[in-house]
């Protein structure tokens, strides 16, 4: 029984705790100091808006090397994988056999001369003769037919020799373009040409590269009604900034622009085509590889930004943010509060809200924020989970170096603790158990029995 006196004070005193908490009227515990939060002030200012698009990478310049007349390969001169310049000799075809037919146009040049000459020495001949009525007029216009029958034979002999010579410089395989060339697709003694145009290797102007990317009908159509609208203005055409983000997620250090528009919409993806070019002087850009395009398509004039870490998203993803504002006086509690905050030597004058923001694109790390926020709203950009709706805080200017590990996502951010349902005024790890006096008297309270 002597054990039962000592029990009472502990019960007495688990329950004037639980009523003094029960009986706070702020989400603030009692006792517990503002949260501290990082904060950033936004203005209006010129923005442009960015999208970050899938494409791949092609060639400015394609061009198949093919064997224009048939022939056995001799010799392949190129280096695979190396830059050509146009007109450098890259295959020789055994010539012999057009180097025969050559000679022989040309021999056919020189018997359709001698026919021309004759006959027209023929038709001079006959000129006095008509006019003295020593032959018939048929006679001498045959002669002036033959004459010009032998000419036109010339002229087919000649065109002959030169389409022979032509076949016969085809022998000669030289580069089409500049730029670099892959593997040989045949090899020395291989029959080209043989019925059909044979492929022999393939040449890439690789600077500049072409980017081809897409963009949803949706996006575009939206941005358009924007444009319209007049919420954002059109980018000057050749003055858009265009930048490539490669497959390691590094970016191009070398600016593009964009060629155009497709004004055609897939029919199986619902996808506008854009291209973009780039120089490419080092060859870093390699034809067909993946990368994401980054278009400046629009300005808006008076756009209010936000760090990506300012975002909060609840469980229906609904987005929103958290601002600090001047604290509304409690209602009988002004001399409570006001004796707690002097013995702690403060005085909290701001409390923390939650604003619902309709976001827009994103511009390196900020979100465009449409609506929600006005020119000087201060967001909490840092410390949010520890500011619930209506508590303390002490707002300080935020710089990127006080980013926080786990708010580096902002599409992981969880919603705050009075969304997720934690007790307001503490982060979820801070939490202590509030029947922790409570239990302790219960465990300790000895047994009718004894």
């Amino acid at each position: 029984m002597s054990r039962i006196p000592r029990i009472r004070p502990l019960l007495l005193a688990a329950a004037l705790s639980v009523a003094l908490a029960a009986c706070g009227g702020s989400g603030q515990p009692q006792g517990m100091p503002p949260a501290q939060v990082g904060t950033v002030t936004v203005q209006p200012g010129e923005t442009a808006i960015v999208n970050e698009l899938p494409g791949r990478l092609s060639p400015t310049r394609v061009a198949e090397v093919r064997a224009r007349v048939p022939g056995i390969v001799l010799e392949r001169t190129f280096v695979e994988g190396s830059e050509v310049e146009e007109g450098d000799v890259l295959f020789r075809i055994d010539p012999a056999p057009l180097r025969a037919e050559a000679a022989s146009a040309e021999a056919s040049v020189a018997q359709a001369e001698a026919d021309a000459f004759q006959a027209r020495a023929l038709a001079r001949r006959y000129e006095p003769l008509i006019q003295e009525n020593a032959i018939s007029k048929q006679e001498y216009d045959q002669a002036v037919a033959a004459q010009r029958q032998a000419e036109a034979q010339v002229e087919a002999a000649r065109a002959q020799l030169e389409a022979a010579n032509i076949n016969l410089d085809y022998t000669t395989v030289t580069a089409p373009i500049s730029g670099r060339i892959g593997r040989a697709l045949v090899t020395e003694g291989a029959l080209v040409g043989q019925g059909d145009v044979t492929p022999l290797a393939t040449v890439q102007q690789t600077d500049p590269m072409y980017a081809d990317f897409t963009q949803s009908a949706t996006d575009l159509l939206q941005l358009r009604r924007a444009l319209q609208a007049g919420r954002i203005e059109e980018v000057e055409p050749g003055t858009a900034r265009v930048t490539l983000m490669l497959e390691d997620g590094t970016e191009y250090p070398l600016p593009g622009k964009l060629l155009f528009s497709d004004i055609t919409v897939d029919e199986t993806t619902g996808q506008v085509l854009l291209r973009g070019i780039f120089p490419n002087p080092d060859g870093m850009l390699l034809p067909g590889a993946y990368v994401r395009v980054r278009i400046e398509q629009a300005v808006a004039r008076n756009a209010i930004t936000v760090p990506q870490q300012a975002i909060q998203r609840n469980s229906g993803g609904q987005t929103f943010v958290s601002v600090v504002e001047q604290a509304p006086p409690a209602a009988g509690q002004e001399d409570q509060e006001g004796q707690a905050a002097q013995g702690q030597g403060q005085q909290p004058a701001t409390v923390a809200q939650q604003r619902t923001v309709t976001l827009g694109g994103t511009i390196g790390d900020r979100w465009i924020v449409e609506s929600g926020l006005e020119a000087g709203d201060v967001v909490i950009v840092e410390g949010y989970q520890r500011a619930a709706p209506g508590t303390p805080v002490v707002a300080s200017p935020w710089t990127p170096a006080n980013v926080d590990a786990d708010q580096a996502d902002p599409t992981s951010q969880q919603a705050n603790p009075a969304v997720s349902g934690q007790p307001p005024g503490r982060a979820p790890d801070e939490m202590p158990p509030a029947n922790d006096a409570p239990d302790q008297a219960e465990q300790t309270q000895p047994s009718p029995q004894q």
